[in-house]
């Protein structure tokens, strides 16, 4: 039975995914032959971020992780060691230390997860996002991973117990036991360590309460911190008063000291005690930025620390400082911040370079060229934003920052779904660059779509998400394409704009669709598609019966799905649209197999790859190839079959797309091995054995593992 690729949201079209099997489970009961179809998921199990510089004063509270993460040791089968403590006071370096120590000791060879869950932001990561993270990373096909929390808790936790060997997980910036519970993995080998601010009391933990550092501690991260920019620094141990004074002064907070030594690293010719007298000014102007840490006068006075190093900054780094924070995602790129500042691209990464040295950004996790900050830092920021608000003209900044990701977006999507010859714009070199530059924003433009929202913004609220459609499919981030396509449709409603409402239902369907809510994207893509009759608008209303027709097909109402596929057909047929043609003759040849028309659904394919050769596309007319040899296959056209699996893996191998030219080998050796040809499947199968695992899929690894010894038996015999 073939998969009905292609489906639609809004004017974008996009490959439908089959359901999972796991570990020997089925679970759904649509099959490609013998296969099932799925995305690249790669692993990452090498997580850990690296050692912060200048670490001390941690033997004890260092000694008592390892300990319970010493597989030697009597702790349970799972050890969740919650560190708590003060912002800044070192809970993650601490935790991080803890897991290199541990891996030296080679006691997790199964890897290392590390995941900030951003507890103290606006938006915290929720269980079920943590969850999807986690998962992926442990090597999980995008379309493996189910929609609910509780669903993805249970396959995080199957996905950990299939792992022989131990692995260590880190969740950072927990905010409550809610946040973490889901995370834990179940009977096994793995250990967990968990940081906040608050004492998580509810988990069965091992509780450890991180405090300041004493004097000599404090002294002697900053005489580390200098060391290691300039070894012949001798400020710290040539100063031993003035240092002292500088480590009571910052309360014994390793951020306040980190700051430190960033100022005195910035200014050789300063002494520690000259910034102590500077500091000492500083404390007692910023006496109502404290952190209330219980001990009374003796709180750390974080605010302080970095009120100095802000204070130090020239106009330009200030303003740029203080309008950071208008970005509503997790970090913020070079060219994002220039856009805020409205300077030069240039001018900002001196100024962002400024910021860094003086720790008041820090680089983002993953990528040169983004920042980010600390999240109490962020808040400091955000005060005196909204303090300086009119000042920096914050909304207008706003406004530039929102403009500039609905047109790079746009841009990026004409990128996504240009066909060969067809102009694109020229913010991109390639349609790579526009996915690297969409994978990288990605939090920030679903963030930036609820900020549009809620400020009044509804033109960008409702054309933001429609321009992120066609990416959120490509990379299966269906959730986030559920929750910004909600935000689109309610904002065309309060504008009025019935085109741009059915335009985001359409999107809608999609997504539910490929949530397996079936009825709800039925009836999405059926308002659609009234709405785009009652505006007179063909096109559209081809395309959200398009989407139906998909949705229809997932229930296995096949000869709905024939009749709304049947008039999409008709509908880009008069309109001209012959690429939009060859899309809905694809989905009804798979709807055609689905009642055991096979003869007609190998027209059907046949017209639709005969199509994609003449508007140039070449994926599509690969996918369009492997659905018609799936129907050559039932009819016993078994050549026939393997010329056209053959072709749709040529085809994804040119297009540069491994995981699917796996699955079309996969399917070729199926066909090979139906007409006799078993040497010839079993090279075919080892080859698609080998792409799964370069692709690190290691679900269909198995179904291509049991592929080729079947081979090998039908060889044998």
């Amino acid at each position: 039975m073939a998969d009905p690729d292609g489906e639609t949201h809004s004017i974008i079209s996009g490959g439908a995914q089959q359901g999972p099997v796991l570990m020997g489970r089925d679970f759904r009961d649509v099959h490609i032959g013998d296969v099932v179809q799925a995305a690249t998921a790669p692993v990452a199990l090498a997580q850990l971020p690296t050692l912060v510089a200048g670490f001390t004063g941690r033997n004890a509270e260092l000694a008592q992780i390892t300990a319970l993460l010493d597989p030697a040791g009597d702790a349970g089968a799972v050890v969740v060691s919650a560190v708590a403590g003060l912002a800044g006071v070192g809970k993650t370096a601490l935790a991080v230390q803890a897991a290199h120590a541990a891996r030296q000791a080679g006691w997790f060879p199964g890897g290392i997860l590390f995941i900030d869950l951003h507890g103290y932001d606006d938006a915290p990561v929720q269980p079920s996002q943590a969850l999807d993270a986690l998962l992926r990373a442990l090597g999980v096909a995008a379309e493996h991973i189910p929609p609910g929390a509780e669903q993805r808790a249970g396959l995080y936790r199957s996905a950990l117990a299939q792992i022989g060997d131990p692995v260590l997980i880190i969740a950072d910036n927990a905010s409550a036991e809610a946040q973490v519970r889901p995370l834990l993995p179940g009977p096994g080998p793995h250990r967990v360590v968990v940081t906040s601010r608050h004492t998580l009391a509810g988990l069965a933990a091992r509780l450890l309460d991180v405090t300041v550092l004493d004097d000599d501690a404090a002294v002697a991260l900053l005489n580390a911190a200098l060391r290691e920019a300039r070894p012949g620094d001798d400020r710290i141990v040539g100063d031993r008063v003035g240092a002292g004074r500088l480590a009571e002064i910052c309360g014994g907070l390793p951020l306040a000291l980190q700051i430190t030594a960033a100022l005195l690293k910035a200014d050789p010719s300063r002494t520690a005690g000259d910034l102590a007298e500077e500091f000492a000014d500083e404390v007692r102007r910023l006496e109502a930025l404290h952190y209330d840490d219980g001990s009374g006068t003796s709180a750390p006075s974080v605010a302080a620390a970095f009120d100095l190093s802000y204070r130090r900054l020239d106009g330009a780094a200030a303003r740029v400082f203080r309008l950071l924070p208008v970005n509503p995602g997790p970090d913020v790129s070079t060219a994002a911040a220039a856009v805020l500042a409205d300077l030069p691209v240039s001018e900002v990464r001196r100024v962002l370079g400024q910021l860094f040295r003086a720790h008041l950004v820090e680089v983002g996790a993953g990528a040169m060229g983004r920042w980010r900050m600390h999240d109490l830092l962020r808040v400091y920021a955000s005060q005196l934003s909204d303090a300086e608000a009119e000042a920096d003209k914050q909304g207008q900044a706003r406004d530039r920052l929102l403009g500039y990701y609905l047109d790079t977006t746009w841009a990026a999507n004409a990128h996504e779904r240009a066909l060969p010859g067809t102009p694109v714009p020229e913010d991109f070199t390639s349609q790579d660059d526009a996915l690297a530059w969409l994978d990288a924003e990605r939090p920030s433009l679903v963030a930036a779509v609820a900020m549009a929202a809620t400020t009044g913004r509804e033109q960008i609220a409702m054309r933001l998400p429609i321009y992120l459609a066609a990416y959120f499919h490509r990379r299966r981030r269906f959730d986030d394409e559920l929750a910004t396509t909600m935000i689109s449709r309610d904002a065309a409603r309060r504008l009025g704009d019935k085109e741009n409402e059915a335009t985001a239902l359409t999107t809608l369907g999609s997504a539910l669709r490929n949530m397996r809510r079936f009825e709800e994207a039925i009836s999405a893509c059926q308002d659609a598609a009234a709405i785009f009759r009652e505006t007179s608008n063909r096109r559209g209303e081809g395309d959200a019966m398009i989407n139906l027709g998909a949705a229809l097909w997932e229930l296995s109402r096949f000869d709905g799905a024939m009749t709304v596929l049947q008039d999409a057909v008709a509908i880009f047929r008069e309109t001209g649209d012959r690429h939009r043609e060859g899309v809905a003759l694809d989905k009804l040849g798979s709807a055609l197999q689905g009642v055991g028309r096979f003869e007609e659904a190998i027209t059907a394919h046949q017209d639709a790859a005969a199509i994609y050769r003449e508007t140039g596309d070449r994926h599509g007319g690969g996918s369009t190839l492997n659905h018609l040899g799936l129907a050559l296959r039932e009819v016993g056209r078994r050549e026939e079959a393997i010329t056209a699996h053959l072709g749709a893996a040529e085809i994804f191998r040119e297009t540069g797309d491994r995981h699917r030219e796996g699955i079309a080998l996969n399917h070729l050796g199926l066909a090979l091995r139906e007409a006799g040809r078993v040497e010839e499947a079993i090279t075919v199968h080892q080859d698609a054995v080998a792409i799964f695992r370069e692709t690190g899929d290691r679900h269909y690894e198995g179904i291509a593992l049991g592929n080729l010894e079947a081979d090998q038996n039908a060889h044998q015999t």
